[in-house]
């Protein structure tokens, strides 16, 4: 399938396409600038230039394609909102381009929020903090396109840890001396490789049912302070309590997420689609490798790379 992707250059997005390619999938990406371009091209994709504030440029891309995987997101969490109405917009005009004409849709949302330790699975709808990408994309479903929801892990790493919410607290630890955990740190996280994910956007580009949500979670249930005492150990700092008031203070915007226990399963999404996270876990990668780059150079007073994709 000739297959058009938005956020192809991201943290995700570039291990999707290597997936895609792989798979014998031909690949275009979204691509704002001649950098952006000329990234996807190593990637062995194409470019298609237009941006994600650009509803005539996504429409055409969507048109040219067989199928649409959708991951870009702006990520300014200062600013949610306004984030979430672009996506929603984004998402839009690419669904509405493809509606009518049966081609699959896959749309990135997130792992909802669950409360009071709920194991959240694929049947848990999204809550209020939640990306606006589910209720965009589901309505077309109805419309004659094949849409899927994937629902990646809020910690999504690699064998660098250079990437996504786990390196943001590698870098706070650094920063700050301290890896800290909220009261006794019995909070859980769930938590995928990127390499396990990016095969699950694959499957669900070819497997995928109608209006169905797919969750990439490999860890489901990480203690909060385990990773704590994990992080500190690389960086040789202390891992320490620190109160629920305060978390804000300590890890930003990552100040809620830090102290909620918020466990996730993935079992109906590998009972579906045969998908199966193989990649090493979140521990085993941490404890083999030294600190991420950018944060060993901060650590001794150089700067992060600029260019690092984000999440």
């Amino acid at each position: 399938m000739k297959v058009f992707i938005t956020g192809g250059t991201g943290f995700i997005g570039s291990a999707v396409i290597k997936e895609l390619t792989a798979s014998g999938h031909a690949v275009v990406g979204l691509a704002r600038s001649e950098k952006s371009g000329q990234t996807l091209a190593a990637l062995g994709a194409s470019a298609f230039y237009g941006s994600l504030e650009d509803s005539d440029s996504l429409k055409r891309g969507a048109e040219a394609a067989d199928a649409v995987i959708h991951l870009a997101f702006v990520h300014n969490f200062a600013d949610f909102a306004a984030a979430g109405q672009t996506d929603k917009q984004a998402i839009e005009a690419l669904g509405g381009a493809l509606a009518g004409t049966n081609k699959p849709f896959i749309v990135t949302s997130g792992v909802p929020n669950g409360e009071n330790g709920h194991v959240v699975t694929e049947n848990d709808e999204s809550g209020k903090f939640s990306r606006m990408s589910e209720a965009a994309a589901l309505p077309f479903a109805e419309r004659g396109t094949r849409v899927t929801i994937v629902r990646p892990s809020r910690f999504v790493y690699d064998q660098t840890l250079a990437n996504g919410f786990i390196a943001a607290l590698i870098e706070i630890a650094g920063q700050k001396r301290v890896s800290a955990y909220v009261g006794n740190g019995s909070n859980r996280i769930h938590a995928v490789n990127v390499l396990d994910l990016a095969k699950l956007y694959l499957l669900a580009l070819e497997k995928g049912k109608n209006g169905a949500k797919y969750q990439g979670v490999g860890d489901s249930a990480i203690a909060f302070r385990d990773v704590a005492e994990a992080i500190g150990k690389r960086l040789d700092v202390p891992a320490a309590s620190i109160s629920a008031e305060r978390a804000a203070e300590h890890f930003g915007f990552l100040g809620q997420i830090a102290g909620a226990d918020n466990p996730a399963s993935s079992e109906i999404t590998q009972a579906e689609l045969g998908w199966e996270p193989t990649h090493s876990s979140l521990f085993v990668v941490y404890m083999r490798r030294p600190p991420a780059g950018h944060v060993a150079a901060k650590l001794s007073g150089g700067n992060a790379d600029p260019e690092t994709p984000s999440l």
